[in-house]
């Protein structure tokens, strides 16, 4: 697993307009060209589709360069099965707020993960 974790250097995050401007205008920012034009951001709103939020969460938990992927918590409860569902180390999934939708922590995955670990339900 290390030398997994190794070739993993990438944010990668799905967002509103507002989070991905504020990525990366802190930097988080990745096109390549290899393949394409492939970026480790996603721009998607109200209006974007359960398949097109899968498809772009499909393709980034695949990609073996992105260590963390972020994503707008609005967004993941569009495709709230697959976050549940999803048990890999890498790349972890975190859920953050955006301007016009507060985090709700007891939607998040990961803590309710925690707190079935430490029997807290």
């Amino acid at each position: 697993m290390a030398s997994e974790a190794k070739n993993r250097t990438l944010l990668a995050c799905m967002g509103d307009d507002d989070t991905i401007t504020g990525m990366l205008l802190a930097g988080i920012g990745q096109v390549t060209t290899e393949e394409g034009k492939e970026t480790n951001f996603k721009i998607c709103n109200d209006d974007t589709s359960s398949d097109e939020l899968l498809k772009t969460f499909n393709s980034f938990i695949n990609r073996n360069d992105i260590a963390i992927l972020l994503i707008n918590q609005h967004l993941a409860d569009k495709i709230r099965i697959e976050i549940d569902s999803y048990c890999n180390a890498f790349p972890a999934i975190l859920e953050i707020p955006s301007k016009d939708h507060p985090y709700d922590p007891e939607k998040d995955s990961v803590l309710r993960k925690v707190r079935r670990l430490f029997g807290d339900s």
